[in-house]
């Protein structure tokens, strides 16, 4: 009996800038080709595109998603999938390759209100909008890519605030869309007092310790450490502990073979259950299914590819 047909997935790596790590491809030369590839490929970054022309549709997986002129496109990193214009058409577009931890580093970070949802954003993104229901951002994304290519007089600065604008409104697109609360204030003046409390879970997550402890480090009582943390996190000092141990557990899904229970101990679950069930209520799925949906990527044959190749162009070749 024949051996099925192993998935081809390409790994494209787009080489960013060290100090300002954002790279634009446009122009004429970025036609898409109405020739399916056969494989679907995944990047090292972000991929925001704008579509200009014509029409097509991008495969998430097996799933088509139809596009048409002036839509948009936000895509994650390592999220496998390939476009194609349709019959007769070769669809334009511009890309921009980001990362926008790097390139918003501060923003985001977990002093931030606003650091849980960006982080799921930027793991879980497959998006496709239209010019005609988001004028606000085609407008942003057409406006970072005119700086990027005549690089005006401060253009970095330029796009950095132009990027923060986009990002803002594509948080609060995300978590309408995914049914999350985005509360519009600031990031809380006072975010320093729970630093200590912070850098310890990061370091500590595994262990298993009173909360009050974390009050104790802040200097705080635990009502007023308590009112403060959620202030600043948006959540509570217990649910900012459990998702970052099923962030850590999701390395361990994707880079081990440990059994489930191992990994839930390893991160400082007490059970197996317990660890299953905040694992849903973060990520949406179960650990054994997250795994899985993983191994697509992990598992498959990766033709390691640093740039564009046209769809007629690509050859079957295994790494």
């Amino acid at each position: 009996m024949a051996k099925p047909k192993k998935t081809v997935i390409e790994y494209r790596n787009y080489e960013l800038p060290l100090h300002f790590p954002i790279l634009l491809l446009t122009g004429d030369r970025w036609h898409i080709s109405d020739v399916k590839s056969g494989k679907l490929h995944f990047h090292n970054c972000l991929e925001i595109g704008i579509c200009h022309t014509d029409s097509g549709f991008i495969e998430f997986g097996n799933t088509p998603c139809p596009f048409k002129a002036g839509d948009m496109t936000f895509i994650s990193r390592n999220v496998p999938h390939t476009t194609y214009s349709s019959k007769g058409e070769a669809s334009l577009w511009s890309y921009i390759y980001i990362q926008p931890d790097e390139f918003l580093k501060g923003m985001y970070d977990d002093s931030s209100p606003y650091a849980e949802i960006f982080i799921d954003m930027m793991q879980n993104f497959q998006l496709i909008l239209g010019r005609e229901e988001y004028p606000d951002i085609y407008f942003l994304i057409n406006s970072i890519i005119n700086e990027l290519e005549h690089k005006g007089l401060n253009y970095q600065l330029s796009v950095k605030g132009l990027v923060l604008a986009l990002f803002m409104k594509m948080m609060r697109v995300y978590s309408s869309l995914k049914g999350k609360k985005l509360d519009n204030k600031d990031i809380h003046e006072n975010a320093i007092v729970i630093t200590p409390a912070l850098d310890y879970i990061k370091e500590n997550y595994m262990m298993n310790f009173p909360m009050e402890d974390l009050a104790y480090m802040c200097h705080l009582s635990q009502t007023h450490f308590r009112r403060v943390f959620h202030e600043i996190m948006n959540t509570s000092p217990l649910n900012y502990l459990n998702t970052t141990r099923i962030l850590q557990s999701c390395i361990l899904l994707r880079t081990t073979e440990e059994s489930i229970l191992s990994i839930s101990e390893q991160v400082g679950f007490r059970s197996v259950s317990s660890y299953n069930r905040h694992f849903s209520e973060i990520m949406g799925t179960q650990p054994s299914e997250w795994r899985h949906r993983m191994a697509k990527v992990d598992n498959a044959s990766i033709l390691e590819y640093s740039g564009w190749l046209q769809a007629e162009n690509l050859k079957e070749t295994k790494k």
